[in-house]
């Protein structure tokens, strides 16, 4: 299988009739092992990191990866595997984790603006303003922290959200951003295995966090705010991807496959000199070889 159409099948530009329960965690596609989809996988990054050192020299896009999942899906583990090629230095990762007093006295979406990519960069988003329609919508107590006047906190709020990501999505890719959404879409039975391995395995002790199985026991509640994220947020300028999480190796692989395809969308090349510069390169190549 040709990993540059793999992703296809998961990615999601209109969410209207997206039901979550089509598609399936465990799905590993025609992949028969973990070795074939590793082979293929080390191909990815060595083609990202070609791109990659493209996008850095064209120095005209940006592009924004945003990470999305359940407790132990896997988003650190994937963003490690997936871009353990790339040049650091046209890359950052940002962790989004409970928002700080400085942060809460802005807008939802101000504290992720501050970490936008460059041009000519990659961004990584570990979680996002997307918390701010899954966990804030979950646990709507939430919402008091964000010191909103009362009258604005009204039953279209999420609706309202939506509008407002949609706007600023499109806002962004106007101006060269380019956007991929991951959503890494893990089982419930998965997930125990995984937590349990937290508990039992102790070189992973370090990963467990009382808060994830409390957050476990609104697994529903979060699924269907995934489900109507994705319905009102996906477009074909910032797509989602429903990536089955329940296989690692699988994961990565498709991860990788999406940003391969979207780099080369781009139609990515080094930038041509002019004949001003061309000359000076000249003279330099001469000055140097009589030294």
């Amino acid at each position: 299988m040709k990993t540059a159409k793999l992703a296809r099948s998961y990615r999601v530009e209109d969410g209207a009739k997206l039901r979550l329960k089509d598609f399936d965690p465990a799905d590993s596609a025609n992949f028969k092992s973990k070795e074939e989809a590793e082979e293929k996988l080390q191909k990815d990054i060595v083609r990202m990191a070609d791109l990659q050192d493209k996008l850095y020299a064209q120095d005209k896009w940006s592009l924004l990866l945003i990470f999305q999942a359940m407790d132990a899906a896997g988003k650190d583990g994937t963003i490690k595997h997936v871009m353990s090629g790339v040049n650091p230095e046209g890359c950052q990762v940002h962790s989004f984790k409970v928002p700080s007093e400085t942060e809460l006295q802005h807008d939802f979406l101000w504290r992720t603006t501050l970490q936008l990519p460059e041009r000519g960069q990659i961004g990584i988003f570990n979680r996002s303003y997307y918390e701010e329609v899954l966990i804030v919508r979950v646990h709507a107590e939430l919402l008091k922290s964000e010191k909103l006047p009362p009258p604005l906190i009204t039953e279209r709020i999420w609706k309202e959200r939506f509008e407002d990501i949609q706007s600023f999505e499109k806002h962004l890719a106007r101006n060269g951003t380019v956007i991929r959404k991951f959503f890494l879409h893990l089982s419930k039975k998965e997930q125990k295995r995984r937590f349990l391995a937290r508990l039992d395995e102790p070189e992973k002790n370090w990963k467990f966090s009382a808060s994830d199985i409390h957050e476990r026991e609104y697994w529903d509640d979060y699924q269907k705010a995934y489900e109507d994220m994705i319905q009102n947020t996906a477009t074909k300028q910032a797509p989602w991807y429903v990536i089955p999480a329940d296989h690692k190796w699988f994961t990565h692989l498709v991860v990788a496959s999406a940003i391969v395809e979207t780099l080369e969308e781009l139609n990515l090349s080094y930038p041509r000199v002019d004949a001003a510069k061309r000359k000076e390169i000249q003279e330099a190549s001469k000055a140097l070889l009589k030294k």
